[in-house]
Formats: C-alpha cells, sequence, structure tokens
C-alpha cells in the first residue's frame, strides 16, 4: 500500500503554526524567512494561501515559484498572474500587495541572489526545463485594494413585491 503525501493538508498545518506563533514555524521551515501569500484563485474566485519562504530587494518582498523544481509552475503563481492583487503576512503584520513577475536582466539578478542565500533554489532550476519565475510583491494602500470576491450565494433572494 503505497501513501501519497497530501501537500494541501500540510500547507494548512504551516499556515497554522504560522499565524498561532507571530510568524513562526519550525520542522524544516524552523528559522527560514516565511510568508503567507493569500491569492485569489484564478478558477474558483476563492482566496487561497501558500506558506512560502522568501527574500527582499529594496522594499519588495520575493517569492521564487519553483515548486520543487517541478515540470509546472505553482497554483499560486497562476493564482496571482489571473489576479495580481495579493494578501502578504510577514510576523505578525498582514498588507495588501501588488504582484509582478520579474523580467530580463531584473529577474536573473535577483535569482542568482536568491540562489547565494537559498541554494536550492539552483538546484530546483537545474532539475527543470522551465524558467523559474521570480515574482515581485510590492505593498499597496489598502485603499488602492480591490475589494475582496463576494462570497457565492446559493440562490438569489426574493425580490421585494
Amino acid at each position: 500500500m503505497s501513501t501519497t503525501f497530501d501537500f494541501n493538508e500540510f500547507n494548512r498545518g504551516v499556515v497554522e503554526e504560522f499565524r498561532a506563533n507571530g510568524g513562526k514555524v519550525g520542522g524544516q521551515f524552523a528559522g527560514a524567512p516565511m510568508v503567507l501569500l493569500t491569492t485569489t484563485g484564478a478558477r474558483s474566485g476563492q482566496p487561497r494561501t501558500s506558506p512560502l519562504v522568501y527574500t527582499t530587494d529594496g522594499d519588495r518582498v520575493v517569492i521564487i515559484a519553483s515548486k520543487g523544481g517541478a515540470p509546472t509552475h505553482p497554483d499560486w503563481y497562476h493564482n496571482l498572474v489571473a489576479n495580481p492583487e495579493v494578501t502578504v503576512e510577514i510576523g505578525e503584520e498582514t498588507y495588501p500587495a501588488r504582484a509582478s513577475v520579474a523580467q530580463g536582466a531584473e529577474r536573473d539578478r535577483i535569482f542568482a541572489g536568491v540562489v547565494a542565500l537559498m541554494p536550492n533554489f539552483g538546484e530546483y532550476q537545474k532539475n527543470t526545463d522551465r524558467q523559474i519565475p521570480v515574482v515581485l510583491l510590492e505593498r499597496i494602500a489598502a485603499s488602492d485594494a480591490a475589494p475582496a470576491p463576494a462570497p457565492a450565494v446559493a440562490a438569489a433572494a426574493p425580490s421585494p413585491a
């Protein structure tokens, strides 16, 4: 009997631990700089939260869409390309941000810096044919953020007569 690792369940546990401990987690991420990224699902429109390691480039938070060197991009990457307004949680701070994907020389410069700090990302790039995206998260004023999607309604309320 084979067992399948449930990444969604693992991520839920990391998110809970992060929020319960002011942004600190243990296990394989102990001591790593962690961010919770909440995106809007590209297909579902529902909020999706992913725990990720990060670094910075000036005032921007940098995350890497490596998916461990898998041949496809992570779901969160597809979500933020479709809906670039995201929510960032670092430590006990939560704020709205706008995501963009670094291109060309900027992408190469930032990726090289990330690899210098976290060499596993260089190994992930060697293990895949795709160019691993470098995502930049820039804080925006709450007033500039789009309103959260309204919850789905199962049935329309009757109109008053």
